[in-house]
Parts: C-alpha cells; sequence; structure tokens
C-alpha cells in the first residue's frame, strides 16, 4: 500500500510540472475587432497572458511593473500601439483611439476603438503584438463587420494581413 501512495504521489508531481511547463509553451493572443451599429464606431478587444506581457515588459524597460497599477498603462500601450495598427487600402493608417487596460492575474484586456468608421475590405492589419519576443506567439484576430466572422492567424511569417 505504502509503494501504490509513494507512486500516485510521484505520478501526481510529474503531472503538475509537466502541467505548468506546457503552460508556458503556448502563447496566444486575440483580438476582437466588430462594428457597433449603435455608435457607429469599430471596437476593438485584445486579450492577452498576463504573465507573457509583464515578462515583455520587464526586458523592455529593465524594471518589473504591476500591470494592475495606473502607471503600468503607458508603457503597454507605447509598446501595443507600436505593434498593432490598421491601415486603409491606400496604406493610410486608421486613427485607433485608445480607451483603457483592464489586468487581473490570468489575463490583460486592452480596449481600443475607431471612431465613425467602419472597416471596409482591404483592410490591412499589422499585429506584431508580443511576436517580437516570442517567437512562438500566434495572434487570433476576428473581425465582425458584415457578414461572417472573418478570423486572421498572426505569426512570425504574417504580421500583416488583409481583410476580404
Amino acid at each position: 500500500m505504502k509503494w501504490r501512495h509513494s507512486l500516485l504521489a510521484g505520478s501526481m508531481a510529474l503531472l503538475l510540472a509537466a502541467g505548468s511547463a506546457a503552460a508556458h509553451n503556448f502563447h496566444m493572443g486575440l483580438a476582437d475587432i466588430s462594428y457597433n451599429a449603435r455608435s457607429g464606431n469599430t471596437e476593438i478587444v485584445h486579450t492577452y497572458t498576463t504573465h507573457d506581457v509583464a515578462t515583455l515588459l520587464a526586458n523592455l524597460y529593465g524594471r518589473n511593473l504591476d500591470l494592475g497599477q495606473p502607471d503600468s498603462e503607458a508603457p503597454i500601450r507605447k509598446y501595443v500601439e507600436r505593434q498593432f495598427y490598421l491601415a486603409d487600402g491606400q496604406g493610410q493608417r486608421l486613427p485607433v483611439k485608445w480607451l483603457g487596460v483592464k489586468a487581473d492575474a490570468d489575463t490583460l484586456t486592452i480596449f481600443q476603438e475607431i471612431e465613425g468608421r467602419k472597416l471596409g475590405s482591404a483592410t490591412r492589419i499589422h499585429n506584431a503584438v508580443l511576436i517580437d519576443f516570442q517567437p512562438a506567439q500566434k495572434n487570433t484576430v476576428n473581425i465582425q463587420t458584415d457578414g461572417p466572422v472573418q478570423t486572421l492567424i498572426f505569426d512570425q511569417q504574417h504580421l500583416e494581413l488583409e481583410t476580404r
């Protein structure tokens, strides 16, 4: 009976170690872009893993930032606005307005919008958030304007994609 308990305890420890190691092997982000007919604005909501963003910012700024504190918003904004943007068919950047950020232990959520505009086809989306820091990072962007949702996947080979 004692050996079964030892075996079970060893197996559990191995599973927990493997689970925590695997938790950091998959790096992903999600952005939802949708048109709000009531406001006339295009809304953008990003979600990233808090740990990944905190590690990136510590690397960039040489200090740990508490992402739940107001003073962390400026560095997050500076980074995201450099790594995520949209452009029209002529290559002109669209005026993406920063609305704010919310962080908890697991996720960092970023809110942006484009006032008075619905995205058209041939809008260029550049999304390199965390891809410059984490080579395995994959960012999914779901776009809902008219018709079915369009999904684009950004990675090292695809930093800029066009809506259809």
